[in-house]
């Protein structure tokens, strides 16, 4: 009987020292220090099981053709839309799609008679469509 007593001390010792850390961490994440009303999201409430989302080469190509447009002009964007295209043959099934995306962002940005100005025949005439669907 000395010997399960000495065992369940032993016992105790190592594992009473992490529970106990591991409790005052969870209970200092769950305090809100700010001293405001609203809740505070911490590392520990957050769901690690969701894989993060990768995005599809076409809508990374969108995003960078948008930005393009905004910091150049919609015919730059346009030039690059076709030289991608070309590079990646793959890319031409979502071409129209983004040729309709930036249309409709050159309207936004330049009004619909100088984005026309723009039109191509990139990816047929989807620019064009992209500028008279925003008007």
């Amino acid at each position: 009987m000395n010997q399960s007593a000495r065992r369940i001390g032993r016992t105790l010792a190592l594992v009473l020292p992490v529970v106990l850390v591991l409790s005052g961490t969870l209970a200092v994440t769950r305090v809100n220090w700010s001293g405001g009303s609203q809740s505070v999201l911490t590392a520990s409430s957050e769901d690690v099981s969701t894989p993060a989302k990768t995005r599809a080469p076409q809508e990374a190509l969108r995003d960078r053709l948008l930005l393009e447009l905004q910091e150049k002009n919609p015919g730059v964007a346009l030039t690059t839309l076709q030289q991608e295209v070309d590079a990646r043959p793959s890319l031409a099934k979502h071409c129209a799609w983004i040729a309709r995306a930036l249309g409709r962002a050159a309207v936004r940005q330049y009004g619909p008679s100088r984005a026309q100005s723009y039109a191509r025949p990139v990816c047929d005439t989807a620019f064009a469509t992209g500028v008279a669907h925003s008007v």
